[in-house]
């Protein structure tokens, strides 16, 4: 099987797309890989790129990670969603830092150990940085090995995923872990697509079972997705009377460390909480926007209104939340469903 490895590590040198986190000093460091394989789940390449080029250009490496505040981790992170791995990659940078000398380790219950560092990403990290040949499955590489070796199991199951990673650990050749590994995502990314493979184009097409026999379109088997779990709410835009918006930090949950727009709720339990009380009474809609996370879609109604105790607006609120102008809101390491919030409100009041 390795001549089916060694032709698509050849094939990757050859046609692999020009990406940041691929030149030759990035790929070699395994930090930057590291930050390159969170950044990519759940995103696609094009907006991960500047992303990418940002961040380590502000944390160019473990320490300087491991050491900035949260919140300016956060901000980089803004607008890239599923902020938990930002959360992680700077847990799993302090995790280095004290437990392996600022180094990340090669051994692979090691690099399991980093929080959120799973089976895949600890698979590409000691292929592509370190060259030691370790399966590292994903969604395109369950694509390309159950079509090439026509496996007809359900990828979500455990069995089969083991029977993929197993393939991979065959074919990968000799002294080309990185490249057979870039290789199984460049495939899955460009030829080898959900719909419509470009089979022509594909170094492992004589081989593929799935091309043989015409079932490209039948494989990978997966079951049926559960619909994202649906939530109503109403978010409280409150202004003062200097056209500052009021916004609370989320300590954890879904939205943990992040800042945003607070439920609405009544003037005695808000006012509890947050040390403003809003004037419920002259609150007015702004609309409706929707937001759809991994596994939850929110359907939020936007209420704006301003405060009911001027003093109380000037006094501050209590700790963990905050008056911020327009420029400040920006800054802030927010979701983009607040950011639609803010979107909403500005439309509504024209400010």
């Amino acid at each position: 099987m390795t001549d089916a490895g060694l032709a698509l590590a050849d094939w990757f040198t050859a046609h692999c797309r020009d990406l940041p986190w691929r030149e030759a000093a990035t790929r070699l460091d395994p930090y930057r890989v590291l930050v390159s394989e969170l950044m990519l789940q759940q995103t696609r390449v094009a907006t991960a790129i500047p992303y990418f080029v940002r961040f380590v250009a502000r944390f160019p490496d473990v320490r300087s990670l491991a050491e900035a505040p949260e919140g300016d981790v956060l901000a980089l992170w803004k607008g890239l969603g599923y902020y938990s791995r930002a959360r992680n990659l700077q847990k799993a940078a302090q995790a280095v830092v004290r437990e392996h000398g600022g180094r990340l380790p090669e051994a692979y219950d090691a690099l399991r150990r980093l929080p959120g560092v799973g089976d895949y990403t600890a698979g590409a990290v000691r292929s592509i940085a370190f060259g030691l040949a370790t399966p590292a499955v994903d969604g395109n590489v369950l694509r390309v090995l159950s079509r090439f070796d026509g496996i007809d199991g359900d990828v979500a199951l455990p069995a089969t995923r083991r029977r993929i990673s197993d393939l991979s650990a065959a074919l990968s050749p000799p002294g080309r872990a990185a490249d057979f590994c870039e290789g199984l995502m460049e495939l899955g990314a460009t030829v080898c697509l959900p719909k419509s493979p470009e089979c022509t184009a594909c170094p492992w097409r004589d081989a593929c079972i799935a091309f043989t026999e015409g079932r490209t379109a039948e494989l990978p088997v997966k079951r049926p997705k559960p619909p994202p779990e649906r939530s109503e709410r109403t978010a409280l835009v409150v202004r003062d009377g200097e056209g500052r918006l009021l916004v609370e930090y989320r300590e954890s949950g879904l939205l943990g460390g992040l800042w945003g727009f607070p439920e609405r709720e009544s003037e005695d339990a808000f006012e509890a909480r947050s040390g403003v009380r809003p004037d419920l009474e002259g609150a007015r809609s702004a609309g409706v926007v929707a937001h759809v996370f991994t596994h939850r879609r929110w359907r939020m109604e936007v209420s704006v209104c301003g405060v009911a105790d001027a003093a109380g607006a000037a006094d501050g609120p209590k700790p963990k939340w905050r008056w911020v102008t327009e420029a400040e809101f920006e800054a802030l390491p927010v979701s983009k469903a607040f950011q639609k919030v803010r979107e909403a409100a500005r439309v509504f009041t024209g400010t």
